[in-house]
C-alpha cells in the first residue's frame, strides 16, 4: 500500500457535518506507508472542538482495520498548522456548492 491508496481508502471518509471526504476538506496533512504495514496518517479536524471529531476518528480506524496488507494504523491528530477553507480540494469545493 503506497500514499495514493491510503488516501483513496480516505476519500471514503466522510465529514457527517458537511458530506465531503476527509481528503477533498482538506484535513489529511500527511501519510506515511512503510513494507511492514505500517501506515501513519497526520491529519486535522475543522476545529479543535469539533463535535464529531471522534465520529470521524473512529470511521478512519474502521476503515484501515481489515485492509489487506495493514498491519497497523497511526493516526495523529495534528493542529498546526490550522485547518482552513483553503486547504479544500477543487472537487470539494464542487461538493459544497463553492464556484
Amino acid at each position: 500500500m503506497d500514499r495514493n491508496d491510503v488516501l483513496d481508502v480516505l476519500r471514503n471518509v466522510y465529514d457527517p457535518e458537511l458530506g465531503v471526504n476527509v481528503v477533498d476538506l482538506g484535513l489529511v496533512y500527511g501519510v506515511q506507508t512503510g513494507d511492514d504495514g505500517l501506515v501513519q496518517v497526520d491529519m486535522t479536524l475543522t476545529s479543535p472542538g469539533c463535535p464529531l471529531g471522534s465520529t470521524i476518528e473512529h470511521e478512519v480506524r474502521e476503515t484501515f482495520r481489515l485492509l489487506p496488507g495493514v498491519r497497523a494504523l497511526e493516526l495523529r491528530l495534528v493542529w498546526d498548522p490550522p485547518w482552513s477553507p483553503e486547504r479544500i480540494t477543487p472537487e470539494g469545493k464542487r461538493a459544497l456548492g463553492w464556484g
